[in-house]
Parts: C-alpha cells; structure tokens; sequence
C-alpha cells in the first residue's frame, strides 16, 4: 500500500507531467497560428489593410491546448490504434477538428446569448460566421494536427525515444 508521501509525489508528477504536455500543445499551436496570423497581415498589408489580431493567436492556442488536454483524457479517437500509424493520425487529426469546430459554434451561442442577442440571434449570429474564412481556419486546424498527432503517435508506439531523438545530443559517434 502506498503512503501518502508515495501518493502526492505521484500526484506532484502527474499534475507536472499534465501541465508539460499543456504547454507543448499551446506552444506549438501558439507558433501555428502565429505564423498564420503573420501571413494573413502580409496578405493584407498588400491590399493596404491594417491587420492587428496577433492576440487572438494566443488565446486560442490557450483555449485549444486545453480541449486538446480534455478530449485525450475522454479517450477521443482511441479506435483505430492497432492500424499503421497514418491512419490513427489522420484520424485524430480529423476528430480533434471536429471537436474544435464544435467547441467554436458553442462558443459563438454563448457569445451572442451573452451579448443580448436572444437565442435565435445568437443561432443567426454563429449561422454567418460559416463562411470560407471558417472553413479555410478548419483546414488550417487539421493540417496542423497531422504532424503534431503524428510525433504524439510514435511516441505511443516508441515511448520517450522519439523525444529524445528530437530534443536531446545524441553525440558524436565513431
């Protein structure tokens, strides 16, 4: 039986393990969405348009690390592991998506609920939004969640190797 030093050691290493894993998934999608950002300004500043929204590429990766973080602890997209390894990818990549969009239309009914607009405004309000702006910005979404479900694939299959080999000096070898 554990002891209760036992005990919250391992909750001190779960808590740090859960909050490492949280801010990889922010920083990489931080990164994402920044150079996203980035491009769109360029884009614009063609046409002469100011673009100043680089905030937003922050909070949404905030806000998106945590889904992320909730999904995997649901187990979402557990069925397809035992198949080679693009299929569980594209998978992920495609559900987490998903579950992304549907997060930002549950978003968008708050919103509008929240700013006065009745229910049925609220439904108008997140029915305008589905433009090719949003579409394009899903495609964005499941395009990064292919390499980062990738890496997060081999990872369960080779364990800490593959971070290693990302992240650590392998040294010089004869």
């Amino acid at each position: 039986m554990k002891t209760a030093t036992e005990k919250m050691k391992g909750l001190k290493q779960k808590i740090l393990h859960e909050l490492t894993n949280y801010w990889f998934i922010v920083l990489y999608l931080t990164i994402f969405f920044g150079v996203f950002s980035n491009y769109r300004r360029l884009l614009l500043a063609q046409y002469e348009i100011s673009y100043e929204d680089y905030g937003i590429s922050v909070i949404r990766a905030l806000v998106l690390g945590k889904i992320v973080l909730v999904a995997e602890t649901l187990r979402l997209g557990r069925g397809f592991e035992e198949k080679p390894l693009a299929v569980p990818t594209l998978y992920k990549a495609f559900l987490f998506t998903v579950c992304l969009a549907v997060f930002d239309i549950a978003e968008g009914l708050v919103r509008g609920l929240i700013g006065g607009l009745g229910p049925m405004g609220a439904v108008d309000e997140v029915m305008s939004q589905f433009n090719y702006e949003w579409l394009s910005m899903a495609l964005i979404i499941f395009f990064a969640f292919i390499p980062f479900f990738a890496i997060r694939e081999l990872r369960r299959v080779f364990g800490e190797r593959v971070t290693d080999i990302f992240f650590r000096s392998r040294g010089v070898r004869p």
